[in-house]
């Protein structure tokens, strides 16, 4: 299989512009309305950059465009490029660029107050802004961040994790339901009803049930708001991280300890090449803060 030439010549902005606009919009015609240029413009733009790097980066087969897996790999890196392109070109005089933590749905739980309020005394001329991004790596792989915390186990390529702590987990159960006037829960007192399972950033799968006795249904969502909703509304019960009850409260949904549940571990990622020159401080802070808190 052919990949793209790390030495290609000729490629200019305006056509990874073009191939992430595609690559977002699932349509050459959405795209050029987004660029606003012309249809044809995109397609021969797209064209002359799958012409340089030797490689086909769009499936064209079918109505709706789709990434070939060279478009994928290639997608990441097309946004590192152009995002970097546009800070270099910012207007006014330069500075220091925000650091960029991002997360999933829970930051680093009840550490998040006190590593923001130390970053900013030790390193106030480098702003670390905390994003809420729902995917599994929290916007790592595509570089819309330059380190994210993530929870369970990540086996994306190119990322790098290392385990600060873990945390257990608990049940979340509609607030008028039965399952909320117990202190306590099993992973076998959620198997008679639906799981609500956030399939795009969420940990858990019916894997953390025995095979034998897994949930009798499952209700997917795409995001943690979502998955609080249809859990307030009794359509099913959750399972998260600790750290979940106390980022995000909903007079809906109560929490519970799950007592038979293996502990999640909490990894702070970073992808593995160049890195934001700050990035090896937040490291060694995001340490301290959970050593300082365990003493």
């Amino acid at each position: 299989m052919s990949t793209p030439h790390s030495s290609a010549r000729g490629i200019e902005i305006r056509h990874l512009r073009a191939f992430l606009a595609v690559a977002q919009e699932g349509s050459v015609t959405r795209a050029a309305a987004r660029l606003r240029l012309s249809q044809p413009v995109v397609s021969r733009t797209l064209a002359a950059l799958e012409a340089r790097l030797g490689v086909r980066l769009v499936d064209r087969s079918t109505h709706h465009l789709a990434l070939t897996p060279e478009g994928t790999a290639f997608r990441d890196k097309a946004a590192l490029a152009v995002g970097a392109f546009d800070e270099a070109v910012a207007p006014g005089p330069p500075h220091p660029r925000p650091l960029r933590l991002g997360h999933a749905w829970s930051a680093l739980g009840p550490y998040t107050t006190p590593l923001l309020r130390t970053w900013q005394k030790r390193c106030p001329r480098t702003p670390l802004e905390l994003r809420r991004i729902d995917d599994r790596t929290a916007g790592l792989a595509r570089g819309e961040v330059d380190a994210a915390v993530l929870r369970g186990p990540v086996d994306t390529p190119g990322i790098l994790t290392e385990v600060l702590y873990t945390e257990g987990r608990v049940a979340a159960v509609a607030a008028d339901g039965p399952l909320a006037a117990r202190a306590s829960l099993e992973l076998a007192d959620l198997t008679a009803g639906a799981v609500v399972l956030n399939t795009v950033s969420g940990t858990t799968t019916l894997d953390l049930w025995p095979p034998d006795a897994r949930p009798a249904a499952t209700l997917t969502v795409a995001n943690t708001d979502d998955w609080l909703t249809a859990i307030a509304a009794g359509r099913g019960a959750g399972v998260s991280g600790s750290s979940t009850a106390g980022m995000h409260p909903h007079p809906g949904v109560v929490y519970r300890p799950l007592a038979d549940a293996p502990p999640l571990p909490v990894l702070l990622a970073r992808r593995d090449g160049p890195a934001h020159p700050a990035l090896p401080a937040l490291l060694e802070l995001a340490r301290e803060i959970v050593v300082w808190d365990g003493q």
